[in-house]
């Protein structure tokens, strides 16, 4: 993982783009590689002229909204390519864009890693189409994401994950354990399910850099401040000791199974009752009811458990965007698409698909509202996603080099989860390498 992500991040040419500038890296004088104004006009032109173009996401709803499309646009085709989920598809879109040869048309890219690409300006800005004035149109975490930290739009938000708490209603209500409504009641409940049954946990963690990065969000921490290439990184403030304190009660009381997020034990965990909750996007329930289908009417939703009292703050865990490559051609055509999927009528195909929305109009209709979840008794819960959704603080950002940071995470701070380094010492560890490497990089770093 740890050379996997350094050759990905080498490949994005950082140095290259500081140094020489950025047309130097990711520009070219192919066909539609500039940066100039196109208007509605121009796209409906291009739809009525109809032509191909190359799609890279491993979203699987946007099958039926590829087909959809052409169907709408009989002289349009659209190539859809799994070239692998995230980070695989990174490595090969980098490759595509260094060769200057394969470059897809629109890329699926998540909140997180949109950073890299628009620094090295490999992302089309997309306020050259007016994407600008579809800021209403989504909430507020999925549109932070798509502006990397800047003033252009680097993308349309595909999805979101405003985070909620899934728990077992069966264990809870065996255990009469009352559902947190805070981080300490949280730890409480911890405590009373693994003395009533020592083989039940509240949840499992054993070290994840996105859970992680989503509570810190929440907690109202600002670790990462990006300006350009200049960098400021500090885990120390008030949202993060908020986290770091509460967290680490769990791990010192041994109050989180130690198994790992998407393995075979952990799909039995979560179907046998001893793992009891997680704390996860709102794009989960699909993987419930198909990977945990023998705990189905056992499962409810409730809102994230607040760090302080009578709060109603969330954050994001998760969620990508369709953007469009510097080196893709069919600009006009490409916009059209990622227009009809993220933000047109391949959303309400997608919702319907399992997809959880990043548009305003979805969340906040009484048809996505009422929807009734069988597998969670019947219980109405995009009410609690919708809530969550507009509860997202937009002023949270990534590294320009996350992916980077990310695939370092388990040689610092998950040194906590399986020695006797604490939480903050283990942030610490992290804010350090990850301020080494970007110095190395060419950034300009604080801590």
């Amino acid at each position: 993982m740890y050379k996997r992500s350094r050759r990905l991040l080498r490949g994005l040419g950082l140095l290259c783009a500081l140094a020489l500038g950025a047309t130097a890296c990711g520009g070219s004088d192919d066909e539609g590689s500039g940066s100039e104004k196109v208007s509605q006009a121009d796209i409906q032109a291009a739809l009525k002229k109809g032509g191909s173009i190359t799609v890279w996401a491993w979203e699987p709803t946007l099958k039926q909204v590829a087909a959809d499309f052409e169907k709408e646009h009989p002289g349009v085709k659209v190539n859809l390519v799994n070239a692998g989920t995230n980070n695989d598809q990174y490595k090969a879109l980098q490759n595509a864009i260094s060769a200057k040869k394969g470059v897809p048309d629109v890329a699926q890219i998540e909140y997180y890693a949109m950073g890299q690409y628009a620094l090295t300006k490999e992302l089309t800005d997309l306020k050259d189409f007016g994407a600008d004035q579809l800021a209403a149109r989504f909430s507020p975490g999925p549109w932070n994401g798509v502006k990397a930290g800047g003033d252009g739009v680097y993308g349309l938000p595909m999805d979101s994950g405003p985070m909620a708490l899934f728990y077992n209603k069966k264990v809870f209500d065996k255990y009469r354990i009352k559902v947190p409504t805070t981080w300490d009641e949280y730890v409480t409940a911890a405590r009373a399910l693994h003395r009533a049954d020592p083989k039940a946990y509240i949840t499992n963690d054993t070290g994840d850099a996105g859970l992680t990065t989503s509570l810190l969000w929440q907690a109202g921490s600002h670790p990462y401040t990006v300006d350009g290439t200049k960098v400021r990184i500090d885990f120390s403030d008030a949202g993060a000791k908020k986290y770091t304190a509460t967290w680490q009660k769990l791990l010192d009381d041994k109050l989180l199974a130690p198994v790992t997020s998407w393995s075979d034990e952990w799909y039995k965990g979560l179907g046998d009752g001893t793992i009891a909750t997680l704390a996860i996007g709102a794009w989960m329930p699909a993987n419930l009811a198909s990977g945990v289908k023998n705990a189905a009417g056992d499962w409810r939703v409730a809102p994230l458990p607040q760090w302080t009292p009578g709060a109603g703050a969330s954050a994001e865990n998760g969620g990508s965007a369709l953007a469009l490559p510097q080196l893709g051609k069919n600009k006009a055509l490409a916009y059209a698409f990622a227009q009809y999927a993220d933000a047109g009528k391949g959303v309400d195909t997608r919702v319907k698909g399992g997809a959880f929305p990043a548009t305003t109009a979805q969340l906040n209709s009484k048809a996505f509202q009422d929807t009734a979840f069988p597998y969670f008794g019947g219980q109405q819960a995009n009410r609690i996603f919708a809530e969550s959704a507009s509860n997202v603080a937009d002023d949270w950002s990534y590294l320009p080099y996350q992916v980077y940071a990310n695939s370092i995470f388990n040689d610092t701070v998950g040194k906590a989860y399986v020695s006797g380094t604490t939480l903050a010492d283990g942030l610490k560890a992290w804010q350090d390498a990850s301020v080494k490497y970007g110095a190395e990089q060419g950034f300009t770093v604080q801590k």
